[in-house]
């Protein structure tokens, strides 16, 4: 079996988050386990880490974290993953800025004999990585687009105007999944469930990019506002950016409730903006789950070669998503944001 060592000190892009049960480790077996997030800000990466600390500590292996410096950064996760194939690591766990380039590197990794994990964000191709654990992300849009069109009613619905606020133009899974979820949730025709805007559905003001950020979300807003002034509907990659845009409505005047957001995540900030009538519904995720399977199928599969089976009828394992409102519509099962409160992360 591979002996694993702690890894140098790095670039001061990269986060070190520290290790958990090293003495255990030593008395067991040597395992070096590592965690790539997007980014170290967001409150959905710190309790993947947090999330993963604690399930390593909790099987006595080693643990390192790594976090790019902004959403996007594949370069600091390639050198994030160049130093642990130097540490002799067992295995990572990632998510990826960019699905399609990080692949030549994640081969690498397992070429070395590191087991891959893709979280949250599925690799392009998926079966890049050993294993993967994310949320439905299609079925994610999926809940607040069908929410969103019952609450408008079919009326309502059919003549809305509706803007996008994604991520990225690179279009990472996740990104289209829920983009291309939403979509069909709202009754909207989807041309390719791979791609997003090459839909041709009148309602639709057009596509912006927020990097998924505070402030991405409010520049994105206020060019979508410029382009028609009516929406009436918004779609937003998450929840962040959902409270960004939310001020650019504001500034223009259009906080009055004439207008239904929607964003997925399930972290506390948006959990409380549903509460607060700024979200009218969100997914919400379970990152901590995603961490602690990722390490658990790591470790695992080290001590006994076993390997995680996907849910059926998908190319990873499911964690679970759950529709947040306090506006339930019919044949939608929801939860309140009060009870939201007792699940949400961040």
């Amino acid at each position: 079996m591979r002996k694993s060592r702690m890894v140098a000190p790095a670039a001061a892009a990269i986060m070190i988050f520290g290790t958990a049960g090293l003495a255990q480790a030593q008395e067991s077996e040597d395992i070096l386990v590592g965690l790539i997030t997007k980014t170290d800000t967001n409150p959905f990466f710190y309790k993947m880490r947090e999330g993963a600390a604690a399930e390593a500590e909790k099987l006595g292996v080693q643990f390192q974290a790594f976090a790019g410096k902004y959403d996007g950064d594949n370069d600091t996760q390639v050198q994030a993953i160049e130093n642990l194939i130097s540490a002799g690591a067992a295995g990572l766990i990632i998510v990826a800025s960019d699905t399609k380039a990080i692949v030549p590197t994640v081969q690498k990794a397992r070429d070395a004999g590191l087991f891959v994990v893709a979280a949250d964000t599925l690799l392009e191709p998926a079966d890049a990585a050993d294993a993967s654990f994310a949320t439905d992300n299609f079925k994610a849009g999926q809940l607040i687009g069908e929410w969103a069109r019952q609450t408008l009613g079919p009326d309502d619905a059919q003549n809305a105007t509706v803007a996008f606020i994604d991520a990225h133009e690179s279009q990472p899974t996740v990104d289209v999944a829920r983009d291309q979820g939403f979509m069909d949730g709202f009754g909207m025709d989807i041309k390719n469930p791979d791609r997003r805007g090459d839909e041709d559905d009148p309602r639709i003001v057009g596509h912006e990019m927020g990097e998924g950020s505070e402030v991405g979300g409010r520049d994105a807003m206020e060019t979508l506002l410029q382009k028609n002034f009516d929406i009436n509907v918004v779609y937003t990659i998450n929840e962040p950016t959902a409270a960004g845009a939310w001020e650019a409505l504001k500034s223009a005047g259009k906080d009055d409730g004439s207008v239904l957001m929607t964003s997925v995540d399930g972290g506390c900030p948006g959990v409380e903006n549903v509460r607060d009538g700024v979200i009218g519904a969100t997914a919400m995720q379970f990152p901590l789950e995603m961490a602690q399977a990722g390490v658990r199928a790591i470790v695992e599969h080290v001590r006994n070669g076993t390997m995680p089976e996907p849910t059926e009828g998908l190319e990873f394992t499911d964690t679970g998503v759950k529709l947040v409102t306090d506006q339930p519509v019919e044949g939608l099962t929801s939860i309140t944001s009060s009870e939201a409160l007792e699940e949400c992360w961040g």
